[in-house]
């Protein structure tokens, strides 16, 4: 992301796959901008080394704020809490509240699943087809970054 030029908006959590990749992006010289619950910082698990740190008060504050910082989402593979945001970005842009990139980094088929399970629902009705393209894949963080950037231009194209 550094090499690309990009920030990082993320949870603001110093562990995990997330902690990892906040301080390459870090080291490359790249802004890293992080939301956690305070309920989170108290247990210890804030990054305290970022551009920008913002405490608050719950997930529900988190994930809003970041989302509003945020030019695209890239979902890493994760649990419950990434399918959480992801879910819930995905379901604000079907419902129009954006219309920013999002990526599923599926790297060894991790997103499998998931993406026949989008692809069930809209043969079975649940979800249009335009809803379902809004979850792209890639094998590769080169791949997502290139999506990412190619929907961008998109978005510029049509401004």
């Amino acid at each position: 992301m550094a090499r690309a030029g990009l920030g990082l908006v993320y949870g603001g959590a110093r562990v995990g796959l997330m902690g990892v990749v906040a301080d390459a992006v870090l080291a490359g010289g790249s802004s890293v901008l992080g939301w956690i619950p305070h309920q989170l910082a108290q247990r210890e698990v804030a990054h305290t080394g970022l551009t920008e740190l913002h405490v608050v008060g719950s997930m529900h504050e988190r994930k809003h704020a970041m989302a509003a910082r945020a030019d695209a989402f890239l979902a890493l593979p994760g649990g419950y809490g990434t399918l959480d945001e992801l879910c819930e970005i995905l379901g604000w842009a079907q419902l129009g509240l954006h219309a920013k990139p999002v990526v599923l980094l599926n790297q060894s088929g991790y997103y499998d699943p998931l993406l026949t399970m989008l692809d069930r629902a809209v043969a079975e009705g649940f979800l249009k087809p335009q809803h379902r393209e809004t979850a792209q894949a890639a094998a590769t963080v080169e791949e997502a970054l290139q999506k990412i950037e190619t929907a961008w231009a998109a978005q510029a194209g049509k401004h």
